[in-house]
């Protein structure tokens, strides 16, 4: 199994959400700190977002949050960890690629499933080979998984990407699939 050192935390920024979710993402948070693996996020205090955040921060994880300008007053930044202030969605999307290994993806909005999609269709198109886990524990994103399989069945992608969908019920198997199908270059 492959150290992953940075994995980047995609998920909604809302606090009208179910508390299920909020307690998934603490665990998220928790079990990234535990593995010594800095969570990279979209800075927010709010939501699954927040409670990730503070739940990696709060058990001495290391935390990295990076929001455009424009989305301060919104999604209220999370001061108590490292953030970087960028100028757009553009440059937030890409420094968070470029700062991790690996990415896992909460239950979200439109938003969170924008950025999901921008990163599988990366590694469709060959430019990157960092693997990606949806996680949720009550069938969230099986509409989504549903919808890739009538997407490969039509033709329009193949069948080989089946492999790169990978779908977990706890934070620790998500991690754990991740590490299995982390490749190193150069080895």
């Amino acid at each position: 199994m492959t150290k992953i050192k940075s994995i980047c935390v995609y998920c909604g920024a809302s606090d009208d959400v179910a508390p299920g979710y909020i307690k998934l993402a603490e665990e998220l948070g928790r079990e990234l700190a535990r593995r010594d693996i800095r969570m990279v996020y979209g800075g927010g205090g709010i939501g699954l977002m927040g409670a990730c955040a503070r739940a990696a921060h709060e058990s001495a994880g290391d935390v990295l949050g990076i929001m455009p300008r424009f989305l301060l007053s919104k999604e209220m930044i999370y001061e108590e960890v490292e953030h970087r202030i960028v100028d757009d969605m553009h440059t937030r999307k890409q420094m968070m690629f470029d700062e991790s290994e690996a990415f896992i993806v909460l239950p979200g909005g439109i938003g969170t499933l924008e950025e999901a999609v921008e990163i599988l269709s990366w590694a469709r198109l060959g430019l990157h080979a960092k693997p990606m886990a949806f996680l949720d524990e009550d069938g969230f994103w099986s509409p989504f998984f549903e919808l890739m399989e009538h997407i490969i069945d039509g033709g329009f992608t193949p069948d080989a990407f089946r492999s790169a969908l990978v779908h977990c019920d706890t934070p620790k198997s998500a991690v754990d699939a991740l590490m299995d199908k982390m490749i190193v270059l150069g080895e």
